[in-house]
């Protein structure tokens, strides 16, 4: 079987050889960039299965390049950025990314966020279909989007895709948040529980739920949450 490959996208040259020792020595391919054009032409040849994007680049905003990311590639997106402020790392997971990393960091942390990510992107063998339809909308999986019964649609990232996949899968069930880490990927804790909260609100303003009152995507505060549309698939 093929090594998962990673990009990483750093205009500085110390953090990149250090993500690319410690990843090849984790059993991953990597690819690295100091600018993001090289970055983006790369994409077109392929499609990596984790991209490590830092938000300062010297040609590019990285906010912008990865809400592109999130909604044009199959990849997860995991931001490496000195930025520490909580809205820093709101807005990245508002704009699509599945993780956001602070430096200084962890080597190690890296690694063990990226095999996270990637155990939450394995499937069951009976989860394989891509389109699903229920109480009036239509979500196509492989391109990440969301359809209306007006044929209106609207855009979803992977990050977002991988919340509202669970939901359809496992409607009118009790998802705890240990059930979400445990079968999304992810590290628990602040940041895995920011990340949650970030990504179902962005779901319920897509599915035009009232955000006191949601039909669809309901809190049961201290449990989890339940899904109580109607899923057909196929």
């Amino acid at each position: 079987m093929t090594a998962p490959l990673v990009t990483i996208l750093d205009d500085e040259p110390e953090i990149r050889q250090i993500l690319t020792e410690v990843l090849e020595d984790a059993g991953f391919r990597t690819q690295s960039f100091s600018r993001a054009r090289e970055f983006e032409a790369s994409l077109k040849k392929v499609t990596p299965d984790v991209c490590l994007v830092d938000l300062s680049l010297p040609d590019t905003d990285g906010l912008t390049l990865v809400h592109r990311l999130a909604l044009e590639q199959g990849a997860a997106v995991i931001i490496i950025s000195g930025r520490a402020q909580v809205q820093d790392r709101v807005t990245g997971l508002e704009l699509g990314a599945d993780d956001y990393i602070t430096k200084p960091f962890d080597p190690a942390e890296v690694v063990a966020r990226i095999r996270a990510r990637l155990r939450g992107g394995q499937r069951s063998p009976a989860a394989t279909q891509d389109r699903a339809e229920f109480n009036g909308w239509t979500a196509h999986f492989d391109r990440y989007a969301l359809v209306d019964k007006d044929g209106e649609e609207t855009a979803f990232s992977h990050a977002e895709g991988e919340v509202l996949r669970l939901f359809l899968e496992s409607p009118k069930r009790l998802i705890s948040r240990s059930q979400m880490q445990e079968i999304l990927g992810g590290v628990a804790g602040e940041s895995f529980d920011r990340a949650m909260d970030v990504r179902i609100s962005r779901l319920r303003t897509k599915l035009r739920e009232d955000p006191k009152n949601p039909r669809l995507i309901k809190t049961i505060y201290g449990a989890g949450y339940i899904f109580l549309g109607d899923v057909s698939w196929g």
